[in-house]
């Protein structure tokens, strides 16, 4: 059959239409007179409202006490406080509709809770009850610490897991960033007492941020805030001193023994920079080309063109104080060598040779698409904020994003691949069966070996 003119204009894809305009809302921003800064943006698509508070001390700030003891800690706060037990908070919630999460990460903890708007006092009344009066009932507090036990465990045989825990290690050295995760033993020597005092050194007004994102007036709101936080007061935490990350000098190659496994996950990195630093966005392009999207240089590689797997990719993670970029792939046991040879390949490629236009163009997109997906939905919003005044942004970072990202050339792409794919000095970390995959490994630099703990064989 002939395809005839009008058939292959059908075929052919329609040209983009042009980029639509990104309007962010307005925010108020108030610090209160008890150093509670504010963050508020008026969202009326829906009767809804969101409300997270963050602490800006995480796991890197308690690891002095114990590893992971932030992260307990915010699991047991939304347990009960000196007026309402775990059933009453329960009930509360379901009487307003409303769902509430506690987390911690290396640097923050934090409370959130999101539910139908006009409840917004009461979820208010909420999320500061837990912050200043949590009770850690001890029954609450034994059943979470089972749970993590077992989670424990099940970090111990997820090789994923092992590959991002030994690179923190290796990479950050005595810094607290270097550990993500306690060991049994020390969550069996968690003490109740240690969550408590975590919570009333930490949970301060003058350590945190409130955003509320919702159907809401600012000035109502802020008034009720007003109302509900001024009262809370208490002094701010001690920051410790962190020493600095070890400088790497060449690459090293680091596997975790996992005796019988089919599968190796290969993971490859070094210390990069924090999301406040200049050089950011065009790091972010950089990765984006590099592994960082499903149309990267490094899925096309590795998994289309050689099918050694099915998800590589590659992140530039911004902690609070320092960074790092890292490779990840899965890979079959016969193939270790042969992927790793493609990711340095391709890192080396970036450094090398300006991208091509079209390459860049479609990663700018890209990046400036799943940034305008923070304004679909109150949580998107309020995480991008979140992600804005928890990193010492500028205030005008999420309306001058797009325009940024759009005036990043292909000598900013190569600039940043040179400076923080640091391929010369990459740390490789292998985990899986020594006898299938230890010789494969050891081509690519001094092989050191420890179980799935750490400890040296």
């Amino acid at each position: 059959m002939v395809a005839t003119q009008s058939n292959l204009r059908r075929s052919a894809p329609p040209d983009l239409a042009p980029e639509r305009a990104v309007i962010w809302p307005p925010r108020t921003v108030r610090t209160l007179a008890n150093a509670l800064q504010v963050v508020m943006v008026e969202s009326h698509t829906i009767p809804k409202l969101t409300v997270d508070l963050y602490f800006c001390s995480g796991n890197a700030a308690s690891l002095q006490v114990a590893p992971g003891l932030a992260e307990i800690t915010a699991a047991v706060v939304r347990t009960g406080t000196a007026s309402r037990s775990s059933h009453q908070i329960e009930d509360d919630l379901r009487r307003m509709g409303a769902d509430l999460s506690t987390g911690a990460s290396s640097d923050s903890s934090s409370i959130a809770i999101a539910g139908l708007s006009e409840f917004s006092r009461p979820l208010l009344e909420l999320v500061a009850d837990l912050a200043r009066n949590a009770s850690f009932p001890p029954n609450e507090f034994e059943r979470e610490r089972r749970q993590k036990l077992e989670e424990v465990r099940i970090e111990r045989a997820t090789p994923a897991f092992l590959a991002g825990e030994r690179l923190r290690q290796i990479l950050f050295g005595t810094h607290p960033y270097a550990v993500i995760s306690p060991t049994e033993e020390q969550v069996h020597a968690y003490r109740r007492e240690q969550l408590v005092e975590f919570h009333r050194a930490h949970y301060v007004p003058g350590n945190a941020l409130l955003i509320a994102v919702g159907d809401f007036s600012a000035d109502k709101m802020l008034a009720e805030i007003e109302n509900i936080f001024s009262g809370w007061t208490a002094p701010l935490p001690t920051k410790p001193a962190y020493p600095e990350p070890p400088v790497a000098r060449g690459r090293r190659v680091h596997l975790v023994h996992m005796p019988g496994n089919v599968q190796t996950q290969v993971t490859v990195g070094n210390l990069a920079i924090t999301r406040a630093h200049p050089d950011w966005l065009r790091l972010s392009l950089a990765n984006a080309i590099f592994g960082g999207a499903f149309n990267s240089r490094l899925v096309i590689n590795i998994r289309e063109q050689k099918g050694y797997t099915y998800s590589p990719r590659s992140a530039a993670h911004a902690l609070r104080e320092r960074g790092f970029f890292s490779t990840n792939a899965a890979v079959r046991n016969d193939v270790v060598a042969a992927t790793l040879t493609e990711i340095f390949y391709e890192l080396d490629r970036m450094r090398a040779l300006p991208v091509a236009g079209d390459e860049l163009s479609d990663a700018r997109h890209y990046l400036s698409g799943v940034f305008s997906l923070g304004l679909a939905t109150q949580d998107g919003l309020a995480g991008q904020l979140a992600t804005t005044y928890l990193s010492g942004l500028p205030e005008d970072y999420l309306e001058t994003y797009r325009d940024k990202i759009r005036a990043l050339s292909a000598d900013d792409v190569l600039a940043a691949a040179r400076r923080y794919f640091d391929s010369a000095n990459s740390q490789i970390v292998v985990v899986g069966d020594r006898d299938q995959v230890g010789a494969q490994a050891a081509l690519f630099g001094d092989l050191e070996v420890v179980d799935t703990l750490g400890r040296p064989l």
